[in-house]
């Protein structure tokens, strides 16, 4: 069997890279395309793109676990805060600051995220990851102080910024609950859900009228920026936790303040330059954590897509399955030492 921890941090590491590239480069066109639109009818447009791509990412129910009439709860909340409190602080916030201040200020999602994962599944925090939230939330009280000097607007544009990473933290950690159902029908029922309660609540207050372009492209954005990147952390959560997927999805801000910079923006202070190496470093010490120890799998019965050479599934088929493939199937207790991360195997509590 095969306890190594390189597998996991590999895959799960490059999902997660690249739901934050997608998420990174979509914050500063936000910011272009959502000049002179409503916050409500900003997050309608992206979510309903990211709705319409995942209405092709779904998977038959003999690859992916599907969804159950007991997710509908967790549903409801991940949408409310992902898909309306995040987007629409967001929308409104890249429009009273910096983008280059806003997108390092999405860096905070990771700590909130980590707390989260921290305080509701017992996902490790050791000093290392400890140093790294300091790190990051100096990194984040700095942009504060640097916005507060530009004025009061620019001050509270950047509030509403940090109150998105905090409803995304939120909507993060109660993903972690459904990581291992279909991404495609989770992606799909979150984005409905937002847009309809988006676009109820921009229409009665008179937001829809805008030209087809912006409209065109947010809903292009969305459809990358919201939609695939969401498909790829969950299946990032999946891999290898909530609070190391937050980590390694860190990386978003940066690729987006340097695709601000590129597109024109040159508000760089020396207080914002300070306070992104801090936020950079404090990526950095959470994703060279290790974690490794004596731990025990408890007998569970459970259903979620799996193969048979990840070392954790031995169970026998009638009929020889080959490749990724989703049943109900139990798991026999034991105990051992490796080094492993939080994946949907090591839920233990510490």
């Amino acid at each position: 069997m095969n306890h190594g921890l390189s597998t996991p941090v590999v895959k799960g590491g490059l999902l997660a890279l690249l739901a934050a590239a997608l998420f990174g480069l979509s914050t500063p066109f936000v910011q272009k395309w959502g000049q002179g639109v409503g916050p409500f009818t900003t997050a309608a447009l992206l979510y309903g793109g990211a709705a319409l791509v995942a209405a092709f990412m779904r998977k038959p129910k003999e690859r992916e676990a599907q969804l159950q009439r007991t997710d509908a709860t967790r549903l409801l909340a991940m949408a409310f805060f992902g898909a309306v409190v995040g987007p629409v602080a967001l929308a409104w916030g890249l429009q009273h600051t910096s983008g280059v201040s806003a997108s390092l200020m999405l860096t905070l999602e990771a700590v909130f995220t980590a707390l989260l994962a921290w305080r509701l599944y017992g996902e490790t925090v050791d000093k290392r990851v400890v140093m790294a939230m300091g790190a990051l939330l100096a990194g984040g009280v700095i942009l504060v102080l640097d916005q507060g000097f530009q004025g009061g607007i620019q001050l509270m544009g950047l509030l509403a910024v940090m109150a998105a990473t905090v409803a995304w933290g939120i909507d993060n950690t109660l993903s972690r609950g459904v990581a291992d159902r279909d991404p495609g029908q989770v992606v799909l029922a979150k984005s409905v859900l937002g847009l309809l309660a988006t676009g109820s609540v921009a229409w009665l207050n008179s937001e829809t009228r805008l030209d087809w372009m912006p409209c065109a492209m947010l809903l292009v954005i969305g459809a990358s920026g919201y939609g695939l990147s969401l498909r790829f952390y969950l299946l990032a959560q999946r891999t290898f936790g909530a609070a190391r997927t937050g980590s390694v999805f860190a990386f978003a801000p940066f690729i987006g303040a340097l695709v601000a910079f590129a597109m024109g923006e040159r508000s760089v202070s020396p207080y914002l330059a300070l306070g992104g190496l801090l936020m950079l470093m404090g990526v950095v010490l959470h994703l060279a954590e290790s974690h490794g120890h004596e731990h025990t799998h408890e007998a569970v019965e459970h259903e979620h897509a799996h193969s048979h050479e990840d070392g954790h599934h031995d169970h026998v088929h009638q009929t020889k399955m080959a490749g990724t493939h989703s049943h109900v199937h139990a798991h026999q207790p034991t105990a051992h030492a490796h080094a492993h991360v939080p994946d949907i195997h090591h839920t233990h509590r510490h």
